[in-house]
């Protein structure tokens, strides 16, 4: 049991760092491309419609950066 929520506090602190030292990620959507892609009738790679969830910049705001971000914010208001 110990061992089980030390592996998961690693994991937390890790996930943390990766959160502060790189808070964008690569869409998934469209997977870092910007835009979606189609094949044309001869099979040949075109380019298609900007991403929607990414807003065509290939990049979106990690989940924990996000909380992170929403948690001072709150902090910062209540402490004023």
């Amino acid at each position: 049991m110990a061992l089980a929520s030390l592996t998961i506090l690693l994991i937390l602190a890790g996930y943390a760092l990766l959160c502060s030292a790189a808070p964008f990620g690569t869409c998934r959507k469209c997977r870092g491309f910007g835009f979606a892609t189609h094949t044309d009738r001869k099979g040949r790679p075109q380019r298609g419609k900007r991403c929607r969830r990414c807003k065509g910049h290939g990049k979106r705001l990690r989940t924990g950066r996000r909380l992170f971000t929403t948690a001072r914010v709150t902090h910062r208001t209540g402490t004023r």
